[in-house]
């Protein structure tokens, strides 16, 4: 596998150009900032519970664990979960983003590592991680299943894989798609491309061949009554998986 197979270079742009826009909470990256907390407390809660975990008052819920987060962007993801006491790093082949993740760290006195590059070249130096992370990241790669493939690659023996993107259906594309990016313009236009979204079907078979199995599956959706999102059995849209290596 070429060092670069995973990488849409289109979609690294994109993203790069967010400059400091990822952190504002309004800005391009807002439904982002608000599906984050979740994000965070389910992340916490697999982790947590896969390694069987017991927080003490002086300690972290992922106290000492160590943490890989793919396409961290500028760090959303990466930051708070450093706050929970792991040993995060963040990997992303955007430069100009991992520079605003380095800067808001600073700022904000986080303790944790930013990489500029891919999963491809990190596989190479035969890292593991307790956990890797790959959280709407698989529907801007080339390669899904190579992708998945090297990512699974990254995780340590008895670890976990923690992945969330789009299913590729008619109310994706009606809501992620025309209503997210035309109609509400939560997302700059052309973020997504619907026929790279990703069917769990599709997911868990890619997991499947990595030799790993999914023990954990959840939909996220927006209540527009309340004008919030909330975890749930619906997976037509956003959802979440968790896998492990088969025994």
């Amino acid at each position: 596998m070429g060092e670069a197979a995973s990488i849409i270079s289109e979609e690294v742009r994109r993203f790069d150009d967010l400059g400091a826009e990822w952190w504002d909470a309004d800005g391009p990256m807002a439904p982002l900032h608000r599906i984050n907390p979740i994000r965070i407390a389910w992340l916490r809660d697999m982790i947590a519970a896969h390694y069987r975990f017991t927080q003490r008052d002086d300690e972290g819920p992922l106290e000492g664990l160590e943490i890989l987060d793919i396409g961290c962007g500028a760090g959303l993801l990466s930051e708070p979960l450093s706050r929970l006491g792991a040993r995060v790093t963040g990997l992303d082949p955007a430069p100009a983003s991992i520079e605003i993740a380095r800067a808001h760290a600073e700022a904000t006195g986080a303790e944790l590592t930013y990489r500029v590059g891919t999963i491809e070249a990190l596989a190479q130096e035969v890292a593991k991680f307790d956990a890797v992370l790959a959280m709407e990241v698989v529907e801007h790669v080339d390669n899904m299943a190579a992708f998945v493939a090297t990512a699974a690659s990254l995780v340590a023996p008895g670890g976990i894989l923690c992945l969330s993107t789009l299913n590729r259906t008619a109310k994706s594309f009606a809501l992620a798609i025309v209503g997210a990016e035309y109609v509400l313009r939560w997302l700059p236009k052309g973020t997504h491309r619907w026929e790279q979204f990703v069917t769990p079907l599709e997911l868990t078979g890619a997991l499947r061949r990595a030799g790993f199995v999914v023990t954990a599956k959840r939909g996220l959706a927006y209540n527009p009554l309340r004008r919030e999102w909330a975890l749930g059995d619906d997976m037509d849209v956003n959802y979440l998986l968790a896998a492990v290596p088969r025994l």
